[in-house]
């Protein structure tokens, strides 16, 4: 099977041999300058690129007698290619990715989440006695150790231990009261 592709070197046609000269003489630079203006997303330059070609070849204003007016001509039309897809993608409302509208989500949802919790913990906590609250927020709310917080309560240290026990006990009995498991 023979196929002839527009611009190989087996094209027939004068026309599809000037495309290919056209890319080779060109291609290159104009492949460097839309990189730039789309900065480095290749896939959209190929993009840009071939589109360029294209209207050229639409257009057959391929090749001049000097070889260069078509240079100017090409880049202007890459060029108006990439502020057209600019100004499309500024129109519309902006894309949300696979995963990023979920994660957003999720996370409004945690704040709201921790929020809640820290009410049903805040109001469990005002279910304990004062001794069993004061003793919680002596040792895990303030971050001490059982000695240290039996020194700042003025009480023995076995005293704070059994009371952060019996505490967390009736903690969880208040927090299961109030539906969480």
């Amino acid at each position: 099977m023979n196929v002839t592709v527009i611009g190989s070197a087996s094209a027939v046609s004068p026309e599809e041999r000037a495309l290919r000269n056209l890319y080779l003489e060109h291609g290159p630079a104009l492949y460097s300058y839309v990189l730039r203006m789309l900065g480095g997303d290749t896939h959209r330059t190929e993009d840009v690129l071939q589109e360029t070609l294209l209207r050229c070849w639409n257009k057959q204003t391929l090749a001049d007698a000097e070889g260069m007016a078509v240079r100017p001509w090409m880049f202007r039309i890459a060029r108006n290619l990439v502020i057209d897809a600019h100004r499309t993608k500024a129109a519309r409302p902006q894309e949300i990715g696979g995963a990023d509208w979920l994660t957003e989500l999720g996370s409004d949802a945690d704040d709201i989440e921790r929020m809640l919790s820290s009410i049903v913990v805040h109001d469990a906590l005002r279910a304990l006695t004062p001794a069993h609250r004061e003793a919680l927020e002596a040792t895990f709310f303030a971050d001490r150790t059982t000695h240290q917080a039996a020194t700042a309560l003025g009480v023995p240290q076995g005293t704070v231990k059994s009371r952060v026990y019996y505490a967390l006990r009736s903690l969880r009995v208040a927090l299961e009261e109030r539906g969480v498991r």
